[in-house]
C-alpha cells in the first residue's frame, strides 16, 4: 500500500471509498453536535459552576456563546485557507485545532481558561464545518448529495444525543469529573478524523482546478465511480468539471468577487447561502439544543436529575426524526421542507408560548410535546437542507470562500440566539417563544420568493440556470411572476431532469446504473458540444 497523498490509497475505490469519506465528513458534524449537546449538562452542573466562579446568567450566556465566536471566526480562516490548502487538509486542520480547545476545556481550572478554550475550540468547529460539506458534495453523485449530507447531520444529531447521555451518566458522580469527562470525551472524535482523512483523496473538482493537468482528478474521479478512466462517465463528468471550470476562470474568485455578479450572478448567490443558514438560527432552534435541560428546569420547575434525563430522550427522538429526511430531501427538495417546516414550526412554538404562560401540570405536560414536535419540524425542515444548499448554490471559484462565509453566518446567528436566550426567558418569559414564532412566518415568506430548488440537479446545470437573467414568462401566473425569475426556472429544470431520471429507469438495455447516472447528468447537447471543444475531444 502506497503512503497517503492527494489521491488517497489504492485499495479504496467507489462505494467503500465514499463511505470512508462519508464517514469521516460525518464525524465532523459528530463534534459538532457533541460539543453543542455537553454544554447543556455542563452550564447546570454545580461542580462546574463552583469552577467558573458562580457566574450570572449574562456571564453564563456569555461563556456558551464564545464558542461560536470562535466559529465565525474559523470559518472565515477557513475561507482563506480551504481553497489553496485544499479540502482534506483543512478538515485535519481543523480537528487539530478542536483537539487543542478540547483538552483545555476539559483541565480547565478557572473562568478565563475555559473562555479562551470555548474560543479555541469553535475556530476548530469553524473550519470542519466549513470544508465537509463542500468535501462531501464534491465527490458525490446529484442523485445521492442530499441523503449522504443528511448522514452527516444525522452524525451530528447522534453527537448531540451521545452528548446529553454522558452528561446525564456522570451526574451521579459527585465530583469535577461530572463535567470533565463528558468534554473530554470528545477527543475520540478528533482522532478519528487526524488518523483517518490522510488516508483519502482530495475532491476531483479541486485537483482538476489547481493541478497542472486534469489526470489527476480524473484518476480520483474514476475511482470514486469505481469505472476506468476512460469509460464514457468518467470522460463526461470529468468534461463537465472542466467546462464549469473554464467559464468560472474569467473570475478571480477574489473576496471582492464574492461581491460582483460575473457573468453567473455570483454576489447574489453568496446571499443566498449567507441567507439560508443564518435564517436557519433565527428559526430559535438552540433555544432548545443548547438549554433544553434549562428550559425544562426554569420553564417547568423540574429537578436537575429530570431535566436531564427528559432532554437526553428528547435528543433520541431528534435523531430518529432526522432519519426521515434522508427519504424527504432528494424526493421533496429544499423549498418545500424549508417552508412547510418553517410554517409547522411558527404554529409549534406560538402553542408553546401558551402553555408556558398558563403554567399549570397540563399545560406543562403539553409544553414538553411540543419541544418534542418542534425538534421534529426543524431536522426535517431545516437541518440537513441547510447545511448543502450552500455548497450547490454557489460557483467553483466561490464554493471554499462563500461556504465559509455562510458557516460563519450560521454561527453568527447561533451566538446570538444563545446570548440573548437565557436573559430573555428570564425577563420576558413565554413571549420569547412568540419572537421566534414570527421570524418562522417571515422566514418562509422570504424562501418562498427568493430560494430556487437545486435538488437532484449536478453543480454545473445549477451553474447553468445563473447564466442568463430572464423575465418569468407571461404564462407564469401572478403569484409565480412575484418570485425571482430564477426560482421557477429552478423548478423547471428540476422537473426535467427527475423526468430524465425516470425515462432512464424505464428504458431497456441501459447496461448499469452508472450509464442511467450518465443520462441525469447531462444538461443539454449545446453544453456537451462546448464541453468537447474545451477538452479538444
Amino acid at each position: 500500500m502506497k503512503l497517503p497523498n492527494k489521491l488517497g490509497v489504492d485499495d479504496l475505490v467507489g462505494v467503500a471509498l465514499i463511505t470512508a469519506l462519508t464517514s469521516v465528513c460525518s464525524t465532523g458534524f459528530c463534534l459538532f453536535g457533541y460539543d453543542q449537546g455537553v454544554m447543556s449538562g455542563v452550564v447546570i452542573s454545580q461542580y462546574w459552576l463552583e469552577t467558573m466562579g458562580n457566574p450570572s446568567t449574562i456571564m453564563l450566556s456569555t461563556i456558551t456563546a464564545l464558542y461560536d465566536v470562535g466559529a465565525v471566526f474559523g470559518a472565515l480562516f477557513a475561507a482563506v485557507t480551504g481553497e489553496p490548502m485544499g479540502r482534506k487538509r483543512t478538515l485535519v486542520l481543523g480537528a487539530y485545532i478542536l483537539l487543542v480547545g478540547t483538552i483545555l476545556m476539559g483541565t480547565c481550572v478557572e473562568r478565563i481558561q475555559m473562555m479562551v478554550a470555548r474560543i479555541v475550540t469553535g475556530i476548530g468547529i469553524g473550519y470542519i464545518t466549513s470544508v465537509t460539506p463542500v468535501y462531501q458534495s464534491e465527490i458525490t453523485l446529484p442523485e445521492h448529495r442530499g441523503w449522504q449530507l443528511c448522514c452527516q447531520l444525522t452524525s451530528m444529531l447522534g453527537g448531540m444525543t451521545l452528548a446529553y447521555w454522558m452528561n446525564y451518566g456522570w451526574y451521579f458522580h459527585s465530583n469535577a469529573a461530572q463535567w470533565r469527562f463528558p468534554l473530554l470525551f470528545q477527543c475520540v472524535f478528533c482522532v478519528y478524523v487526524i488518523l483517518v482523512t490522510p488516508w483519502l483523496p482530495e475532491t476531483p473538482r479541486w485537483l482538476i482546478r489547481h493541478d497542472p493537468s486534469p489526470d489527476r482528478g480524473i484518476e480520483v474521479l474514476a475511482k470514486l465511480r469505481n469505472l476506468p478512466k476512460d469509460h464514457e462517465v468518467v470522460v463526461r463528468e470529468a468534461k463537465e468539471i472542466m467546462v464549469a471550470i473554464e467559464l468560472e476562470c474569467k473570475e478571480e474568485g477574489s473576496w471582492f468577487d464574492l461581491f460582483k455578479d460575473n457573468g453567473v450572478m455570483g454576489n447574489r448567490r453568496v446571499y443566498l447561502a449567507l441567507g439560508i443558514q443564518f435564517m436557519q438560527q433565527m428559526t430559535g432552534i438552540n433555544i432548545v439544543t443548547y438549554y433544553a435541560p434549562t428550559l425544562f428546569k426554569e420553564s417547568l420547575g423540574m429537578t436537575q436529575r429530570m431535566s436531564l434525563f427528559l432532554g437526553c430522550w428528547l435528543q433520541v427522538w431528534y435523531l430518529i426524526a432526522s432519519f426521515v429526511t434522508w427519504y424527504t430531501i432528494d424526493r421533496m427538495g429544499r423549498r418545500k421542507l424549508w417552508i412547510s417546516m418553517a410554517i409547522g414550526q411558527m404554529i409549534v412554538l406560538v402553542l408553546e408560548a401558551v402553555c408556558v404562560a398558563l403554567d399549570n401540570t397540563a399545560s406543562s405536560a403539553a409544553a414538553v410535546f411540543f419541544i418534542f414536535l418542534y425538534e421534529a419540524c426543524f431536522t426535517w425542515g431545516w437541518m440537513a437542507t441547510v447545511w448543502v444548499y450552500p455548497a450547490e448554490i454557489l460557483p467553483l471559484k466561490l464554493r471554499a470562500k462563500g461556504a465559509a462565509l455562510a458557516t460563519a453566518s450560521d454561527f453568527l446567528g447561533n451566538f446570538l440566539v444563545v446570548e440573548i436566550t437565557p436573559p430573555a426567558l428570564q425577563n420576558i418569559g413565554w413571549r420569547t417563544y412568540v419572537i421566534f414564532a414570527a421570524f418562522n412566518i417571515i422566514i418562509a415568506a422570504i424562501v418562498w420568493a427568493l430560494y430556487p430548488e437545486t435538488s437532484g440537479l449536478t453543480l454545473e446545470a445549477v451553474d447553468d440556470l445563473f447564466r442568463t437573467h430572464d423575465p418569468s414568462p407571461d404564462n407564469y401566473s401572478l403569484l409565480t411572476r412575484m418570485q425571482w425569475s430564477v426560482v421557477p426556472k429552478a423548478g423547471d429544470a428540476v422537473r426535467h431532469s427527475r423526468a430524465r431520471r425516470r425515462l432512464a429507469r424505464s428504458e431497456e438495455g441501459i447496461p448499469d446504473q452508472a450509464e442511467s447516472v450518465s443520462i441525469e447528468k447531462k444538461t443539454d447537447e449545446d453544453h456537451i458540444e462546448s464541453a468537447s471543444a474545451v477538452v479538444g475531444a
